[in-house]
């Protein structure tokens, strides 16, 4: 058995605000790392600021961080912070800013090295990162892991050295002004991390536990994904907490062939994230065998893989090129990680069966 998340972790309203003074005793200069739209909508971007203003710490907002950020958006962050000379930073948002804040601050750490630092393992010494996340999906607010774009690749990829944020701010209430199109793609992503932590050669009884739980409280709002209702804040919480336990797990387990497989959905054709993983999931499960997956389909209240198909493919149903197909397939078999980590043989035949 092995657990270890170092992560101070709040879920509830207005927790940006109630735990604003250990936000601000990360540091002395906080670099904000955001998009250019949601967190000024739903409001999280002004909470972290007054807290700020409120103790007299000066921050820089970095507001370029695009869906997917890249290597080269991630290096212009690092020298604006550290011209600024930020001894801290504060990743609000998605997925996309909050790995991009991991990223920014292992980079600071080291300032002289180049961009194939991040790809190499060694010396995880970084800013403190705080995660005020806006969506439910990634669960970056409770993961070591940030996933950049390399177009030099032409791929998606996980950065080689862990970062764990210091705090997790997790308010269900910013969730209330995600479209319902951010809703699905996210939650699909969190469902995702749930199956996939579970179907893992890195898997224990603890990430297992979290992975269960995360699909019951999943569950429990799956029609307003499925569009049968509009989300109450019963829902929001359910949705915010599976996200940050699937996290949890995947902390510990990673992620495997879905994911591996949707990096080139997500390059080639712009498909969202967690579409893009969706795709995967129930032939991912199909493989496994139906005594293994049967846990996962009673946690998340489905009468069997039928259910779960008629209810992801709707959503997330692609149409893929060739190209796209080869090339994750040539990819996928090439990928070592995210191999090791599926519980069962894999071969070029296996994952054709998947498209």
């Amino acid at each position: 058995m092995y657990f270890y998340i170092p992560t101070k972790i709040y879920q509830e309203e207005g927790c940006v605000r109630a735990h604003g003074q250990e936000l601000a005793a990360l540091g002395s200069r906080a670099l904000i790392v955001t998009g250019k739209h949601s967190s000024r909508k739903n409001g999280s971007l002004q909470d972290a600021v007054s807290v700020l203003k409120e103790r007299n710490i000066p921050y820089l907002i970095f507001d370029d961080i695009e869906e997917n950020p890249s290597v080269e958006t991630v290096e212009k962050a690092k020298e604006a912070g550290l011209s600024f000379g930020a001894d801290f930073l504060i990743g609000i948002g998605g997925g996309s800013p909050m790995d991009a804040s991991k990223a920014i601050a292992l980079w600071m750490k080291h300032p002289d090295q180049p961009a194939g630092f991040l790809y190499t393992k060694g010396d995880t010494d970084s800013l403190p990162v705080a995660a005020i996340p806006t969506t439910c999906g990634t669960g970056s607010e409770a993961t070591p892991w940030a996933i950049l774009t390399r177009h030099a690749l032409k791929i998606k990829q996980g950065i080689a050295r862990p970062v764990f944020p210091v705090l997790a701010l997790c308010d269900p209430g910013y969730l209330a002004f995600a479209p319902h199109s951010v809703l699905v793609s996210t939650a699909i992503d969190a469902f995702a991390h749930c199956v996939e932590s579970y179907l893992n050669t890195g898997a224990t009884p603890y990430s297992r536990m979290l992975c269960l739980q995360g699909l019951r409280l999943w569950g429990k709002a799956k029609g307003v994904l499925s569009g049968e209702r509009a989300p109450s804040p019963q829902d929001l919480s359910c949705l915010m907490c599976a996200s940050t336990m699937a996290g949890m797990a995947i902390s510990h387990t990673s992620t495997s062939l879905p994911h591996g497989l949707s990096y080139y959905l997500t390059y080639d054709g712009s498909v969202p994230h967690g579409l893009a993983v969706g795709v995967f999931q129930v032939p991912y499960m199909a493989a496994a065998g139906a005594e293994k997956i049967a846990p996962l389909l009673d946690a998340a209240g489905f009468a069997g893989l039928d259910a779960l198909s008629s209810f992801l493919t709707p959503l997330t149903k692609q149409e893929i090129p060739a190209a796209t197909r080869q090339r994750a397939i040539q990819g996928m078999m090439g990928n070592e990680s995210k191999l090791k980590n599926c519980p069962y043989p894999v071969s070029e035949k296996v994952l054709e069966g998947f498209f």
